[in-house]
């Protein structure tokens, strides 16, 4: 996408990052109290043959999990969204079956299916959406057996541990681990603010994935890769909407800019 410009003072360098950045993409009232909670806390497809969990209880927020945990108590909350040609990811926000994602992921098209975790495939349409912060829920016409919502919210710190599940590349059910590398950042030109940057891996399809912490809460919703190459390639710089901006309201301010997503 458009070149991210450098400011000259640190202050103003601190919130923005130089390089290109791309949104991924392949190809081409359960909500409102988790909301109000998340934003309190936090403000302080392919063919990929990766297997998805079996579904389990969702973590207690008290608990520091492995990664292993981390992975077999919410990647049951986690379904890829096939989107037209666009593949990317979701995640299950409420016992509704409402799932977020990224909106480029779903922008465009009304030809939208989920897959969730026991293999469950149905059709589902945009409930919400608000561009400015790239987020949008989709209800499903269909729910599998059991469903498993995510537990949304939690403070984000510089330098904690955090996880990724996604699709990257239509690699279903890929997790990548690393660190918050920094807070309140800027993205696609500037368009999309105060994100969370981190450096666990995610690549095209990733987009729309839960980005959690060591205790398995979503602290954000993936969006972004800085790309400074153009090659779409991951350069170590990532960025999610805080899970507190995702659920704050439909703003739908219009879309957050013209250049290519991936």
């Amino acid at each position: 996408m458009e070149r991210v410009p450098q400011e000259a003072g640190a202050a103003e360098a601190q919130g923005a990052v130089a390089g290109r950045t791309r949104r991924f993409v392949i190809g081409g009232s359960a909500l409102v109290v988790v909301a109000v909670l998340a934003y309190w806390l936090g403000s302080s497809g392919g063919n990929g043959e990766g297997a998805a969990p079996k579904p389990s209880a969702t973590p207690t927020p008290s608990a520091t999990l492995t990664t292993a945990d981390v992975f077999k108590r919410v990647g049951p909350s986690v379904a890829v969204i096939q989107a037209g040609k666009s593949l990317g990811t979701g995640v299950i926000a409420a016992e509704d079956g409402t799932i977020l994602t990224a909106h480029h992921v779903v922008k465009g098209t009304d030809n939208i299916t989920v897959t969730f975790a026991d293999g469950t495939k149905t059709k589902a349409v945009v409930a919400s959406s608000n561009p400015k912060r790239d987020i949008a829920t989709l209800k499903p016409a269909k729910l599998p057996e059991i469903v498993v919502p995510a537990t949304l919210g939690g403070a984000v710190t510089v330098g904690a541990p955090v996880m990724a599940i996604g699709n990257p590349l239509g690699l279903t059910y890929s997790v990548s681990t690393g660190v918050v590398s920094g807070l309140n950042r800027s993205a696609e030109n500037g368009d999309l603010k105060e994100l969370i940057q981190f450096d666990a891996s995610v690549n095209p399809g990733s987009s729309g994935g839960p980005l959690l912490d060591a205790r398995g809460l979503v602290i954000g919703i993936v969006v972004s890769i800085a790309d400074p190459g153009g090659d779409e390639a991951f350069a170590g710089i990532a960025f999610a909407v805080p899970i507190g901006a995702a659920l704050g309201g439909n703003e739908g301010d219009g879309p957050p800019g013209d250049g290519p997503l991936i």
